[in-house]
């Protein structure tokens, strides 16, 4: 028996390209990180600062009183895991040693005539642009580090005002970013500063703070601030002690 001759070969079949691997599914992605914040404190020359309560305070009592309220500010400023850096704008020489003293930089206000002109010049010389900044009182010595938290450490509008505890003043400012808009306060600087936001474009909210809500300028200010160191236990220690000390 012989063989029979091979039959023509096939021809391979190409092999079939394998199927695109899937896509990465992608990270999951949270809120962006919140901007650092710089908190920027204008303080006046002390000489002519709280003239309101000279009625019930000596020059001596008053300048006492506003390095006092100074350092309790100060030292909640910088003990706030939300704020980056603090920033004392002044030329008073007494006020830029309290700065340094509860670790402030210092700006001088090159002779700014309104809290509002000597904020401009900290942001100016101070700020950066990927920074929020919060403008805050140098006279709301109650104000506390939980509080400070609360306001900065969730997202916000680009405008955030606080009011005074009548509801029509400014006691802070919080901006993002630094330039946003310029400061006015003063007297019904609450509208004005919602107003100016509103002209410009940016979203504004009017944000209660409860522990910025009481700024000393006044005889009746003084008195409630009597009134609730007598009511809140702790907080306040550099103007409880002045306040002690002031008859009357």
């Amino acid at each position: 028996m012989t063989d029979g001759a091979p039959g023509p070969l096939r021809p391979l079949r190409p092999a079939r390209p394998a199927p695109p691997a899937p896509a990465p599914a992608p990270e999951p992605t949270g809120p962006e990180p919140l901007r650092p914040v710089l908190a920027i404190v204008p303080v006046k020359g002390l000489s002519s600062a709280k003239t309101r309560l000279s009625e019930v305070l000596d020059a001596a009592d008053r300048r006492a009183l506003v390095l006092a309220m100074l350092a309790d500010v100060l030292m909640n400023l910088r003990r706030c895991a939300a704020i980056d850096r603090v920033v004392v704008v002044t030329d008073d020489r007494e006020a830029r040693h309290r700065a340094i003293a509860e670790s402030a930089d210092v700006v001088p206000d090159d002779g700014a005539i309104s809290h509002s002109e000597a904020a401009l010049r900290g942001i100016a010389a101070a700020a950066h642009p990927h920074e929020r900044v919060l403008l805050a009182p140098g006279d709301c010595p109650l104000v506390t580090v939980e509080d400070l938290e609360a306001l900065l450490s969730v997202p916000q509008p680009p405008v955030v005002v606080v009011p005074d505890r009548h509801g029509t003043g400014t006691n802070a400012l919080l901006l993002d970013p630094p330039d946003a808009m310029e400061p006015s306060f003063g007297p019904d600087s609450l509208r004005r500063h919602l107003q100016t936001a509103a002209g410009l474009g940016l979203q504004a909210v009017s944000t209660v703070v409860p522990s910025l809500a009481l700024d000393i300028d006044t005889a009746d200010d003084l008195a409630t601030l009597r009134a609730r160191f007598g009511s809140l236990r702790g907080g306040a220690p550099a103007t409880r002690g002045v306040i002690a000390g002031i008859r009357g």
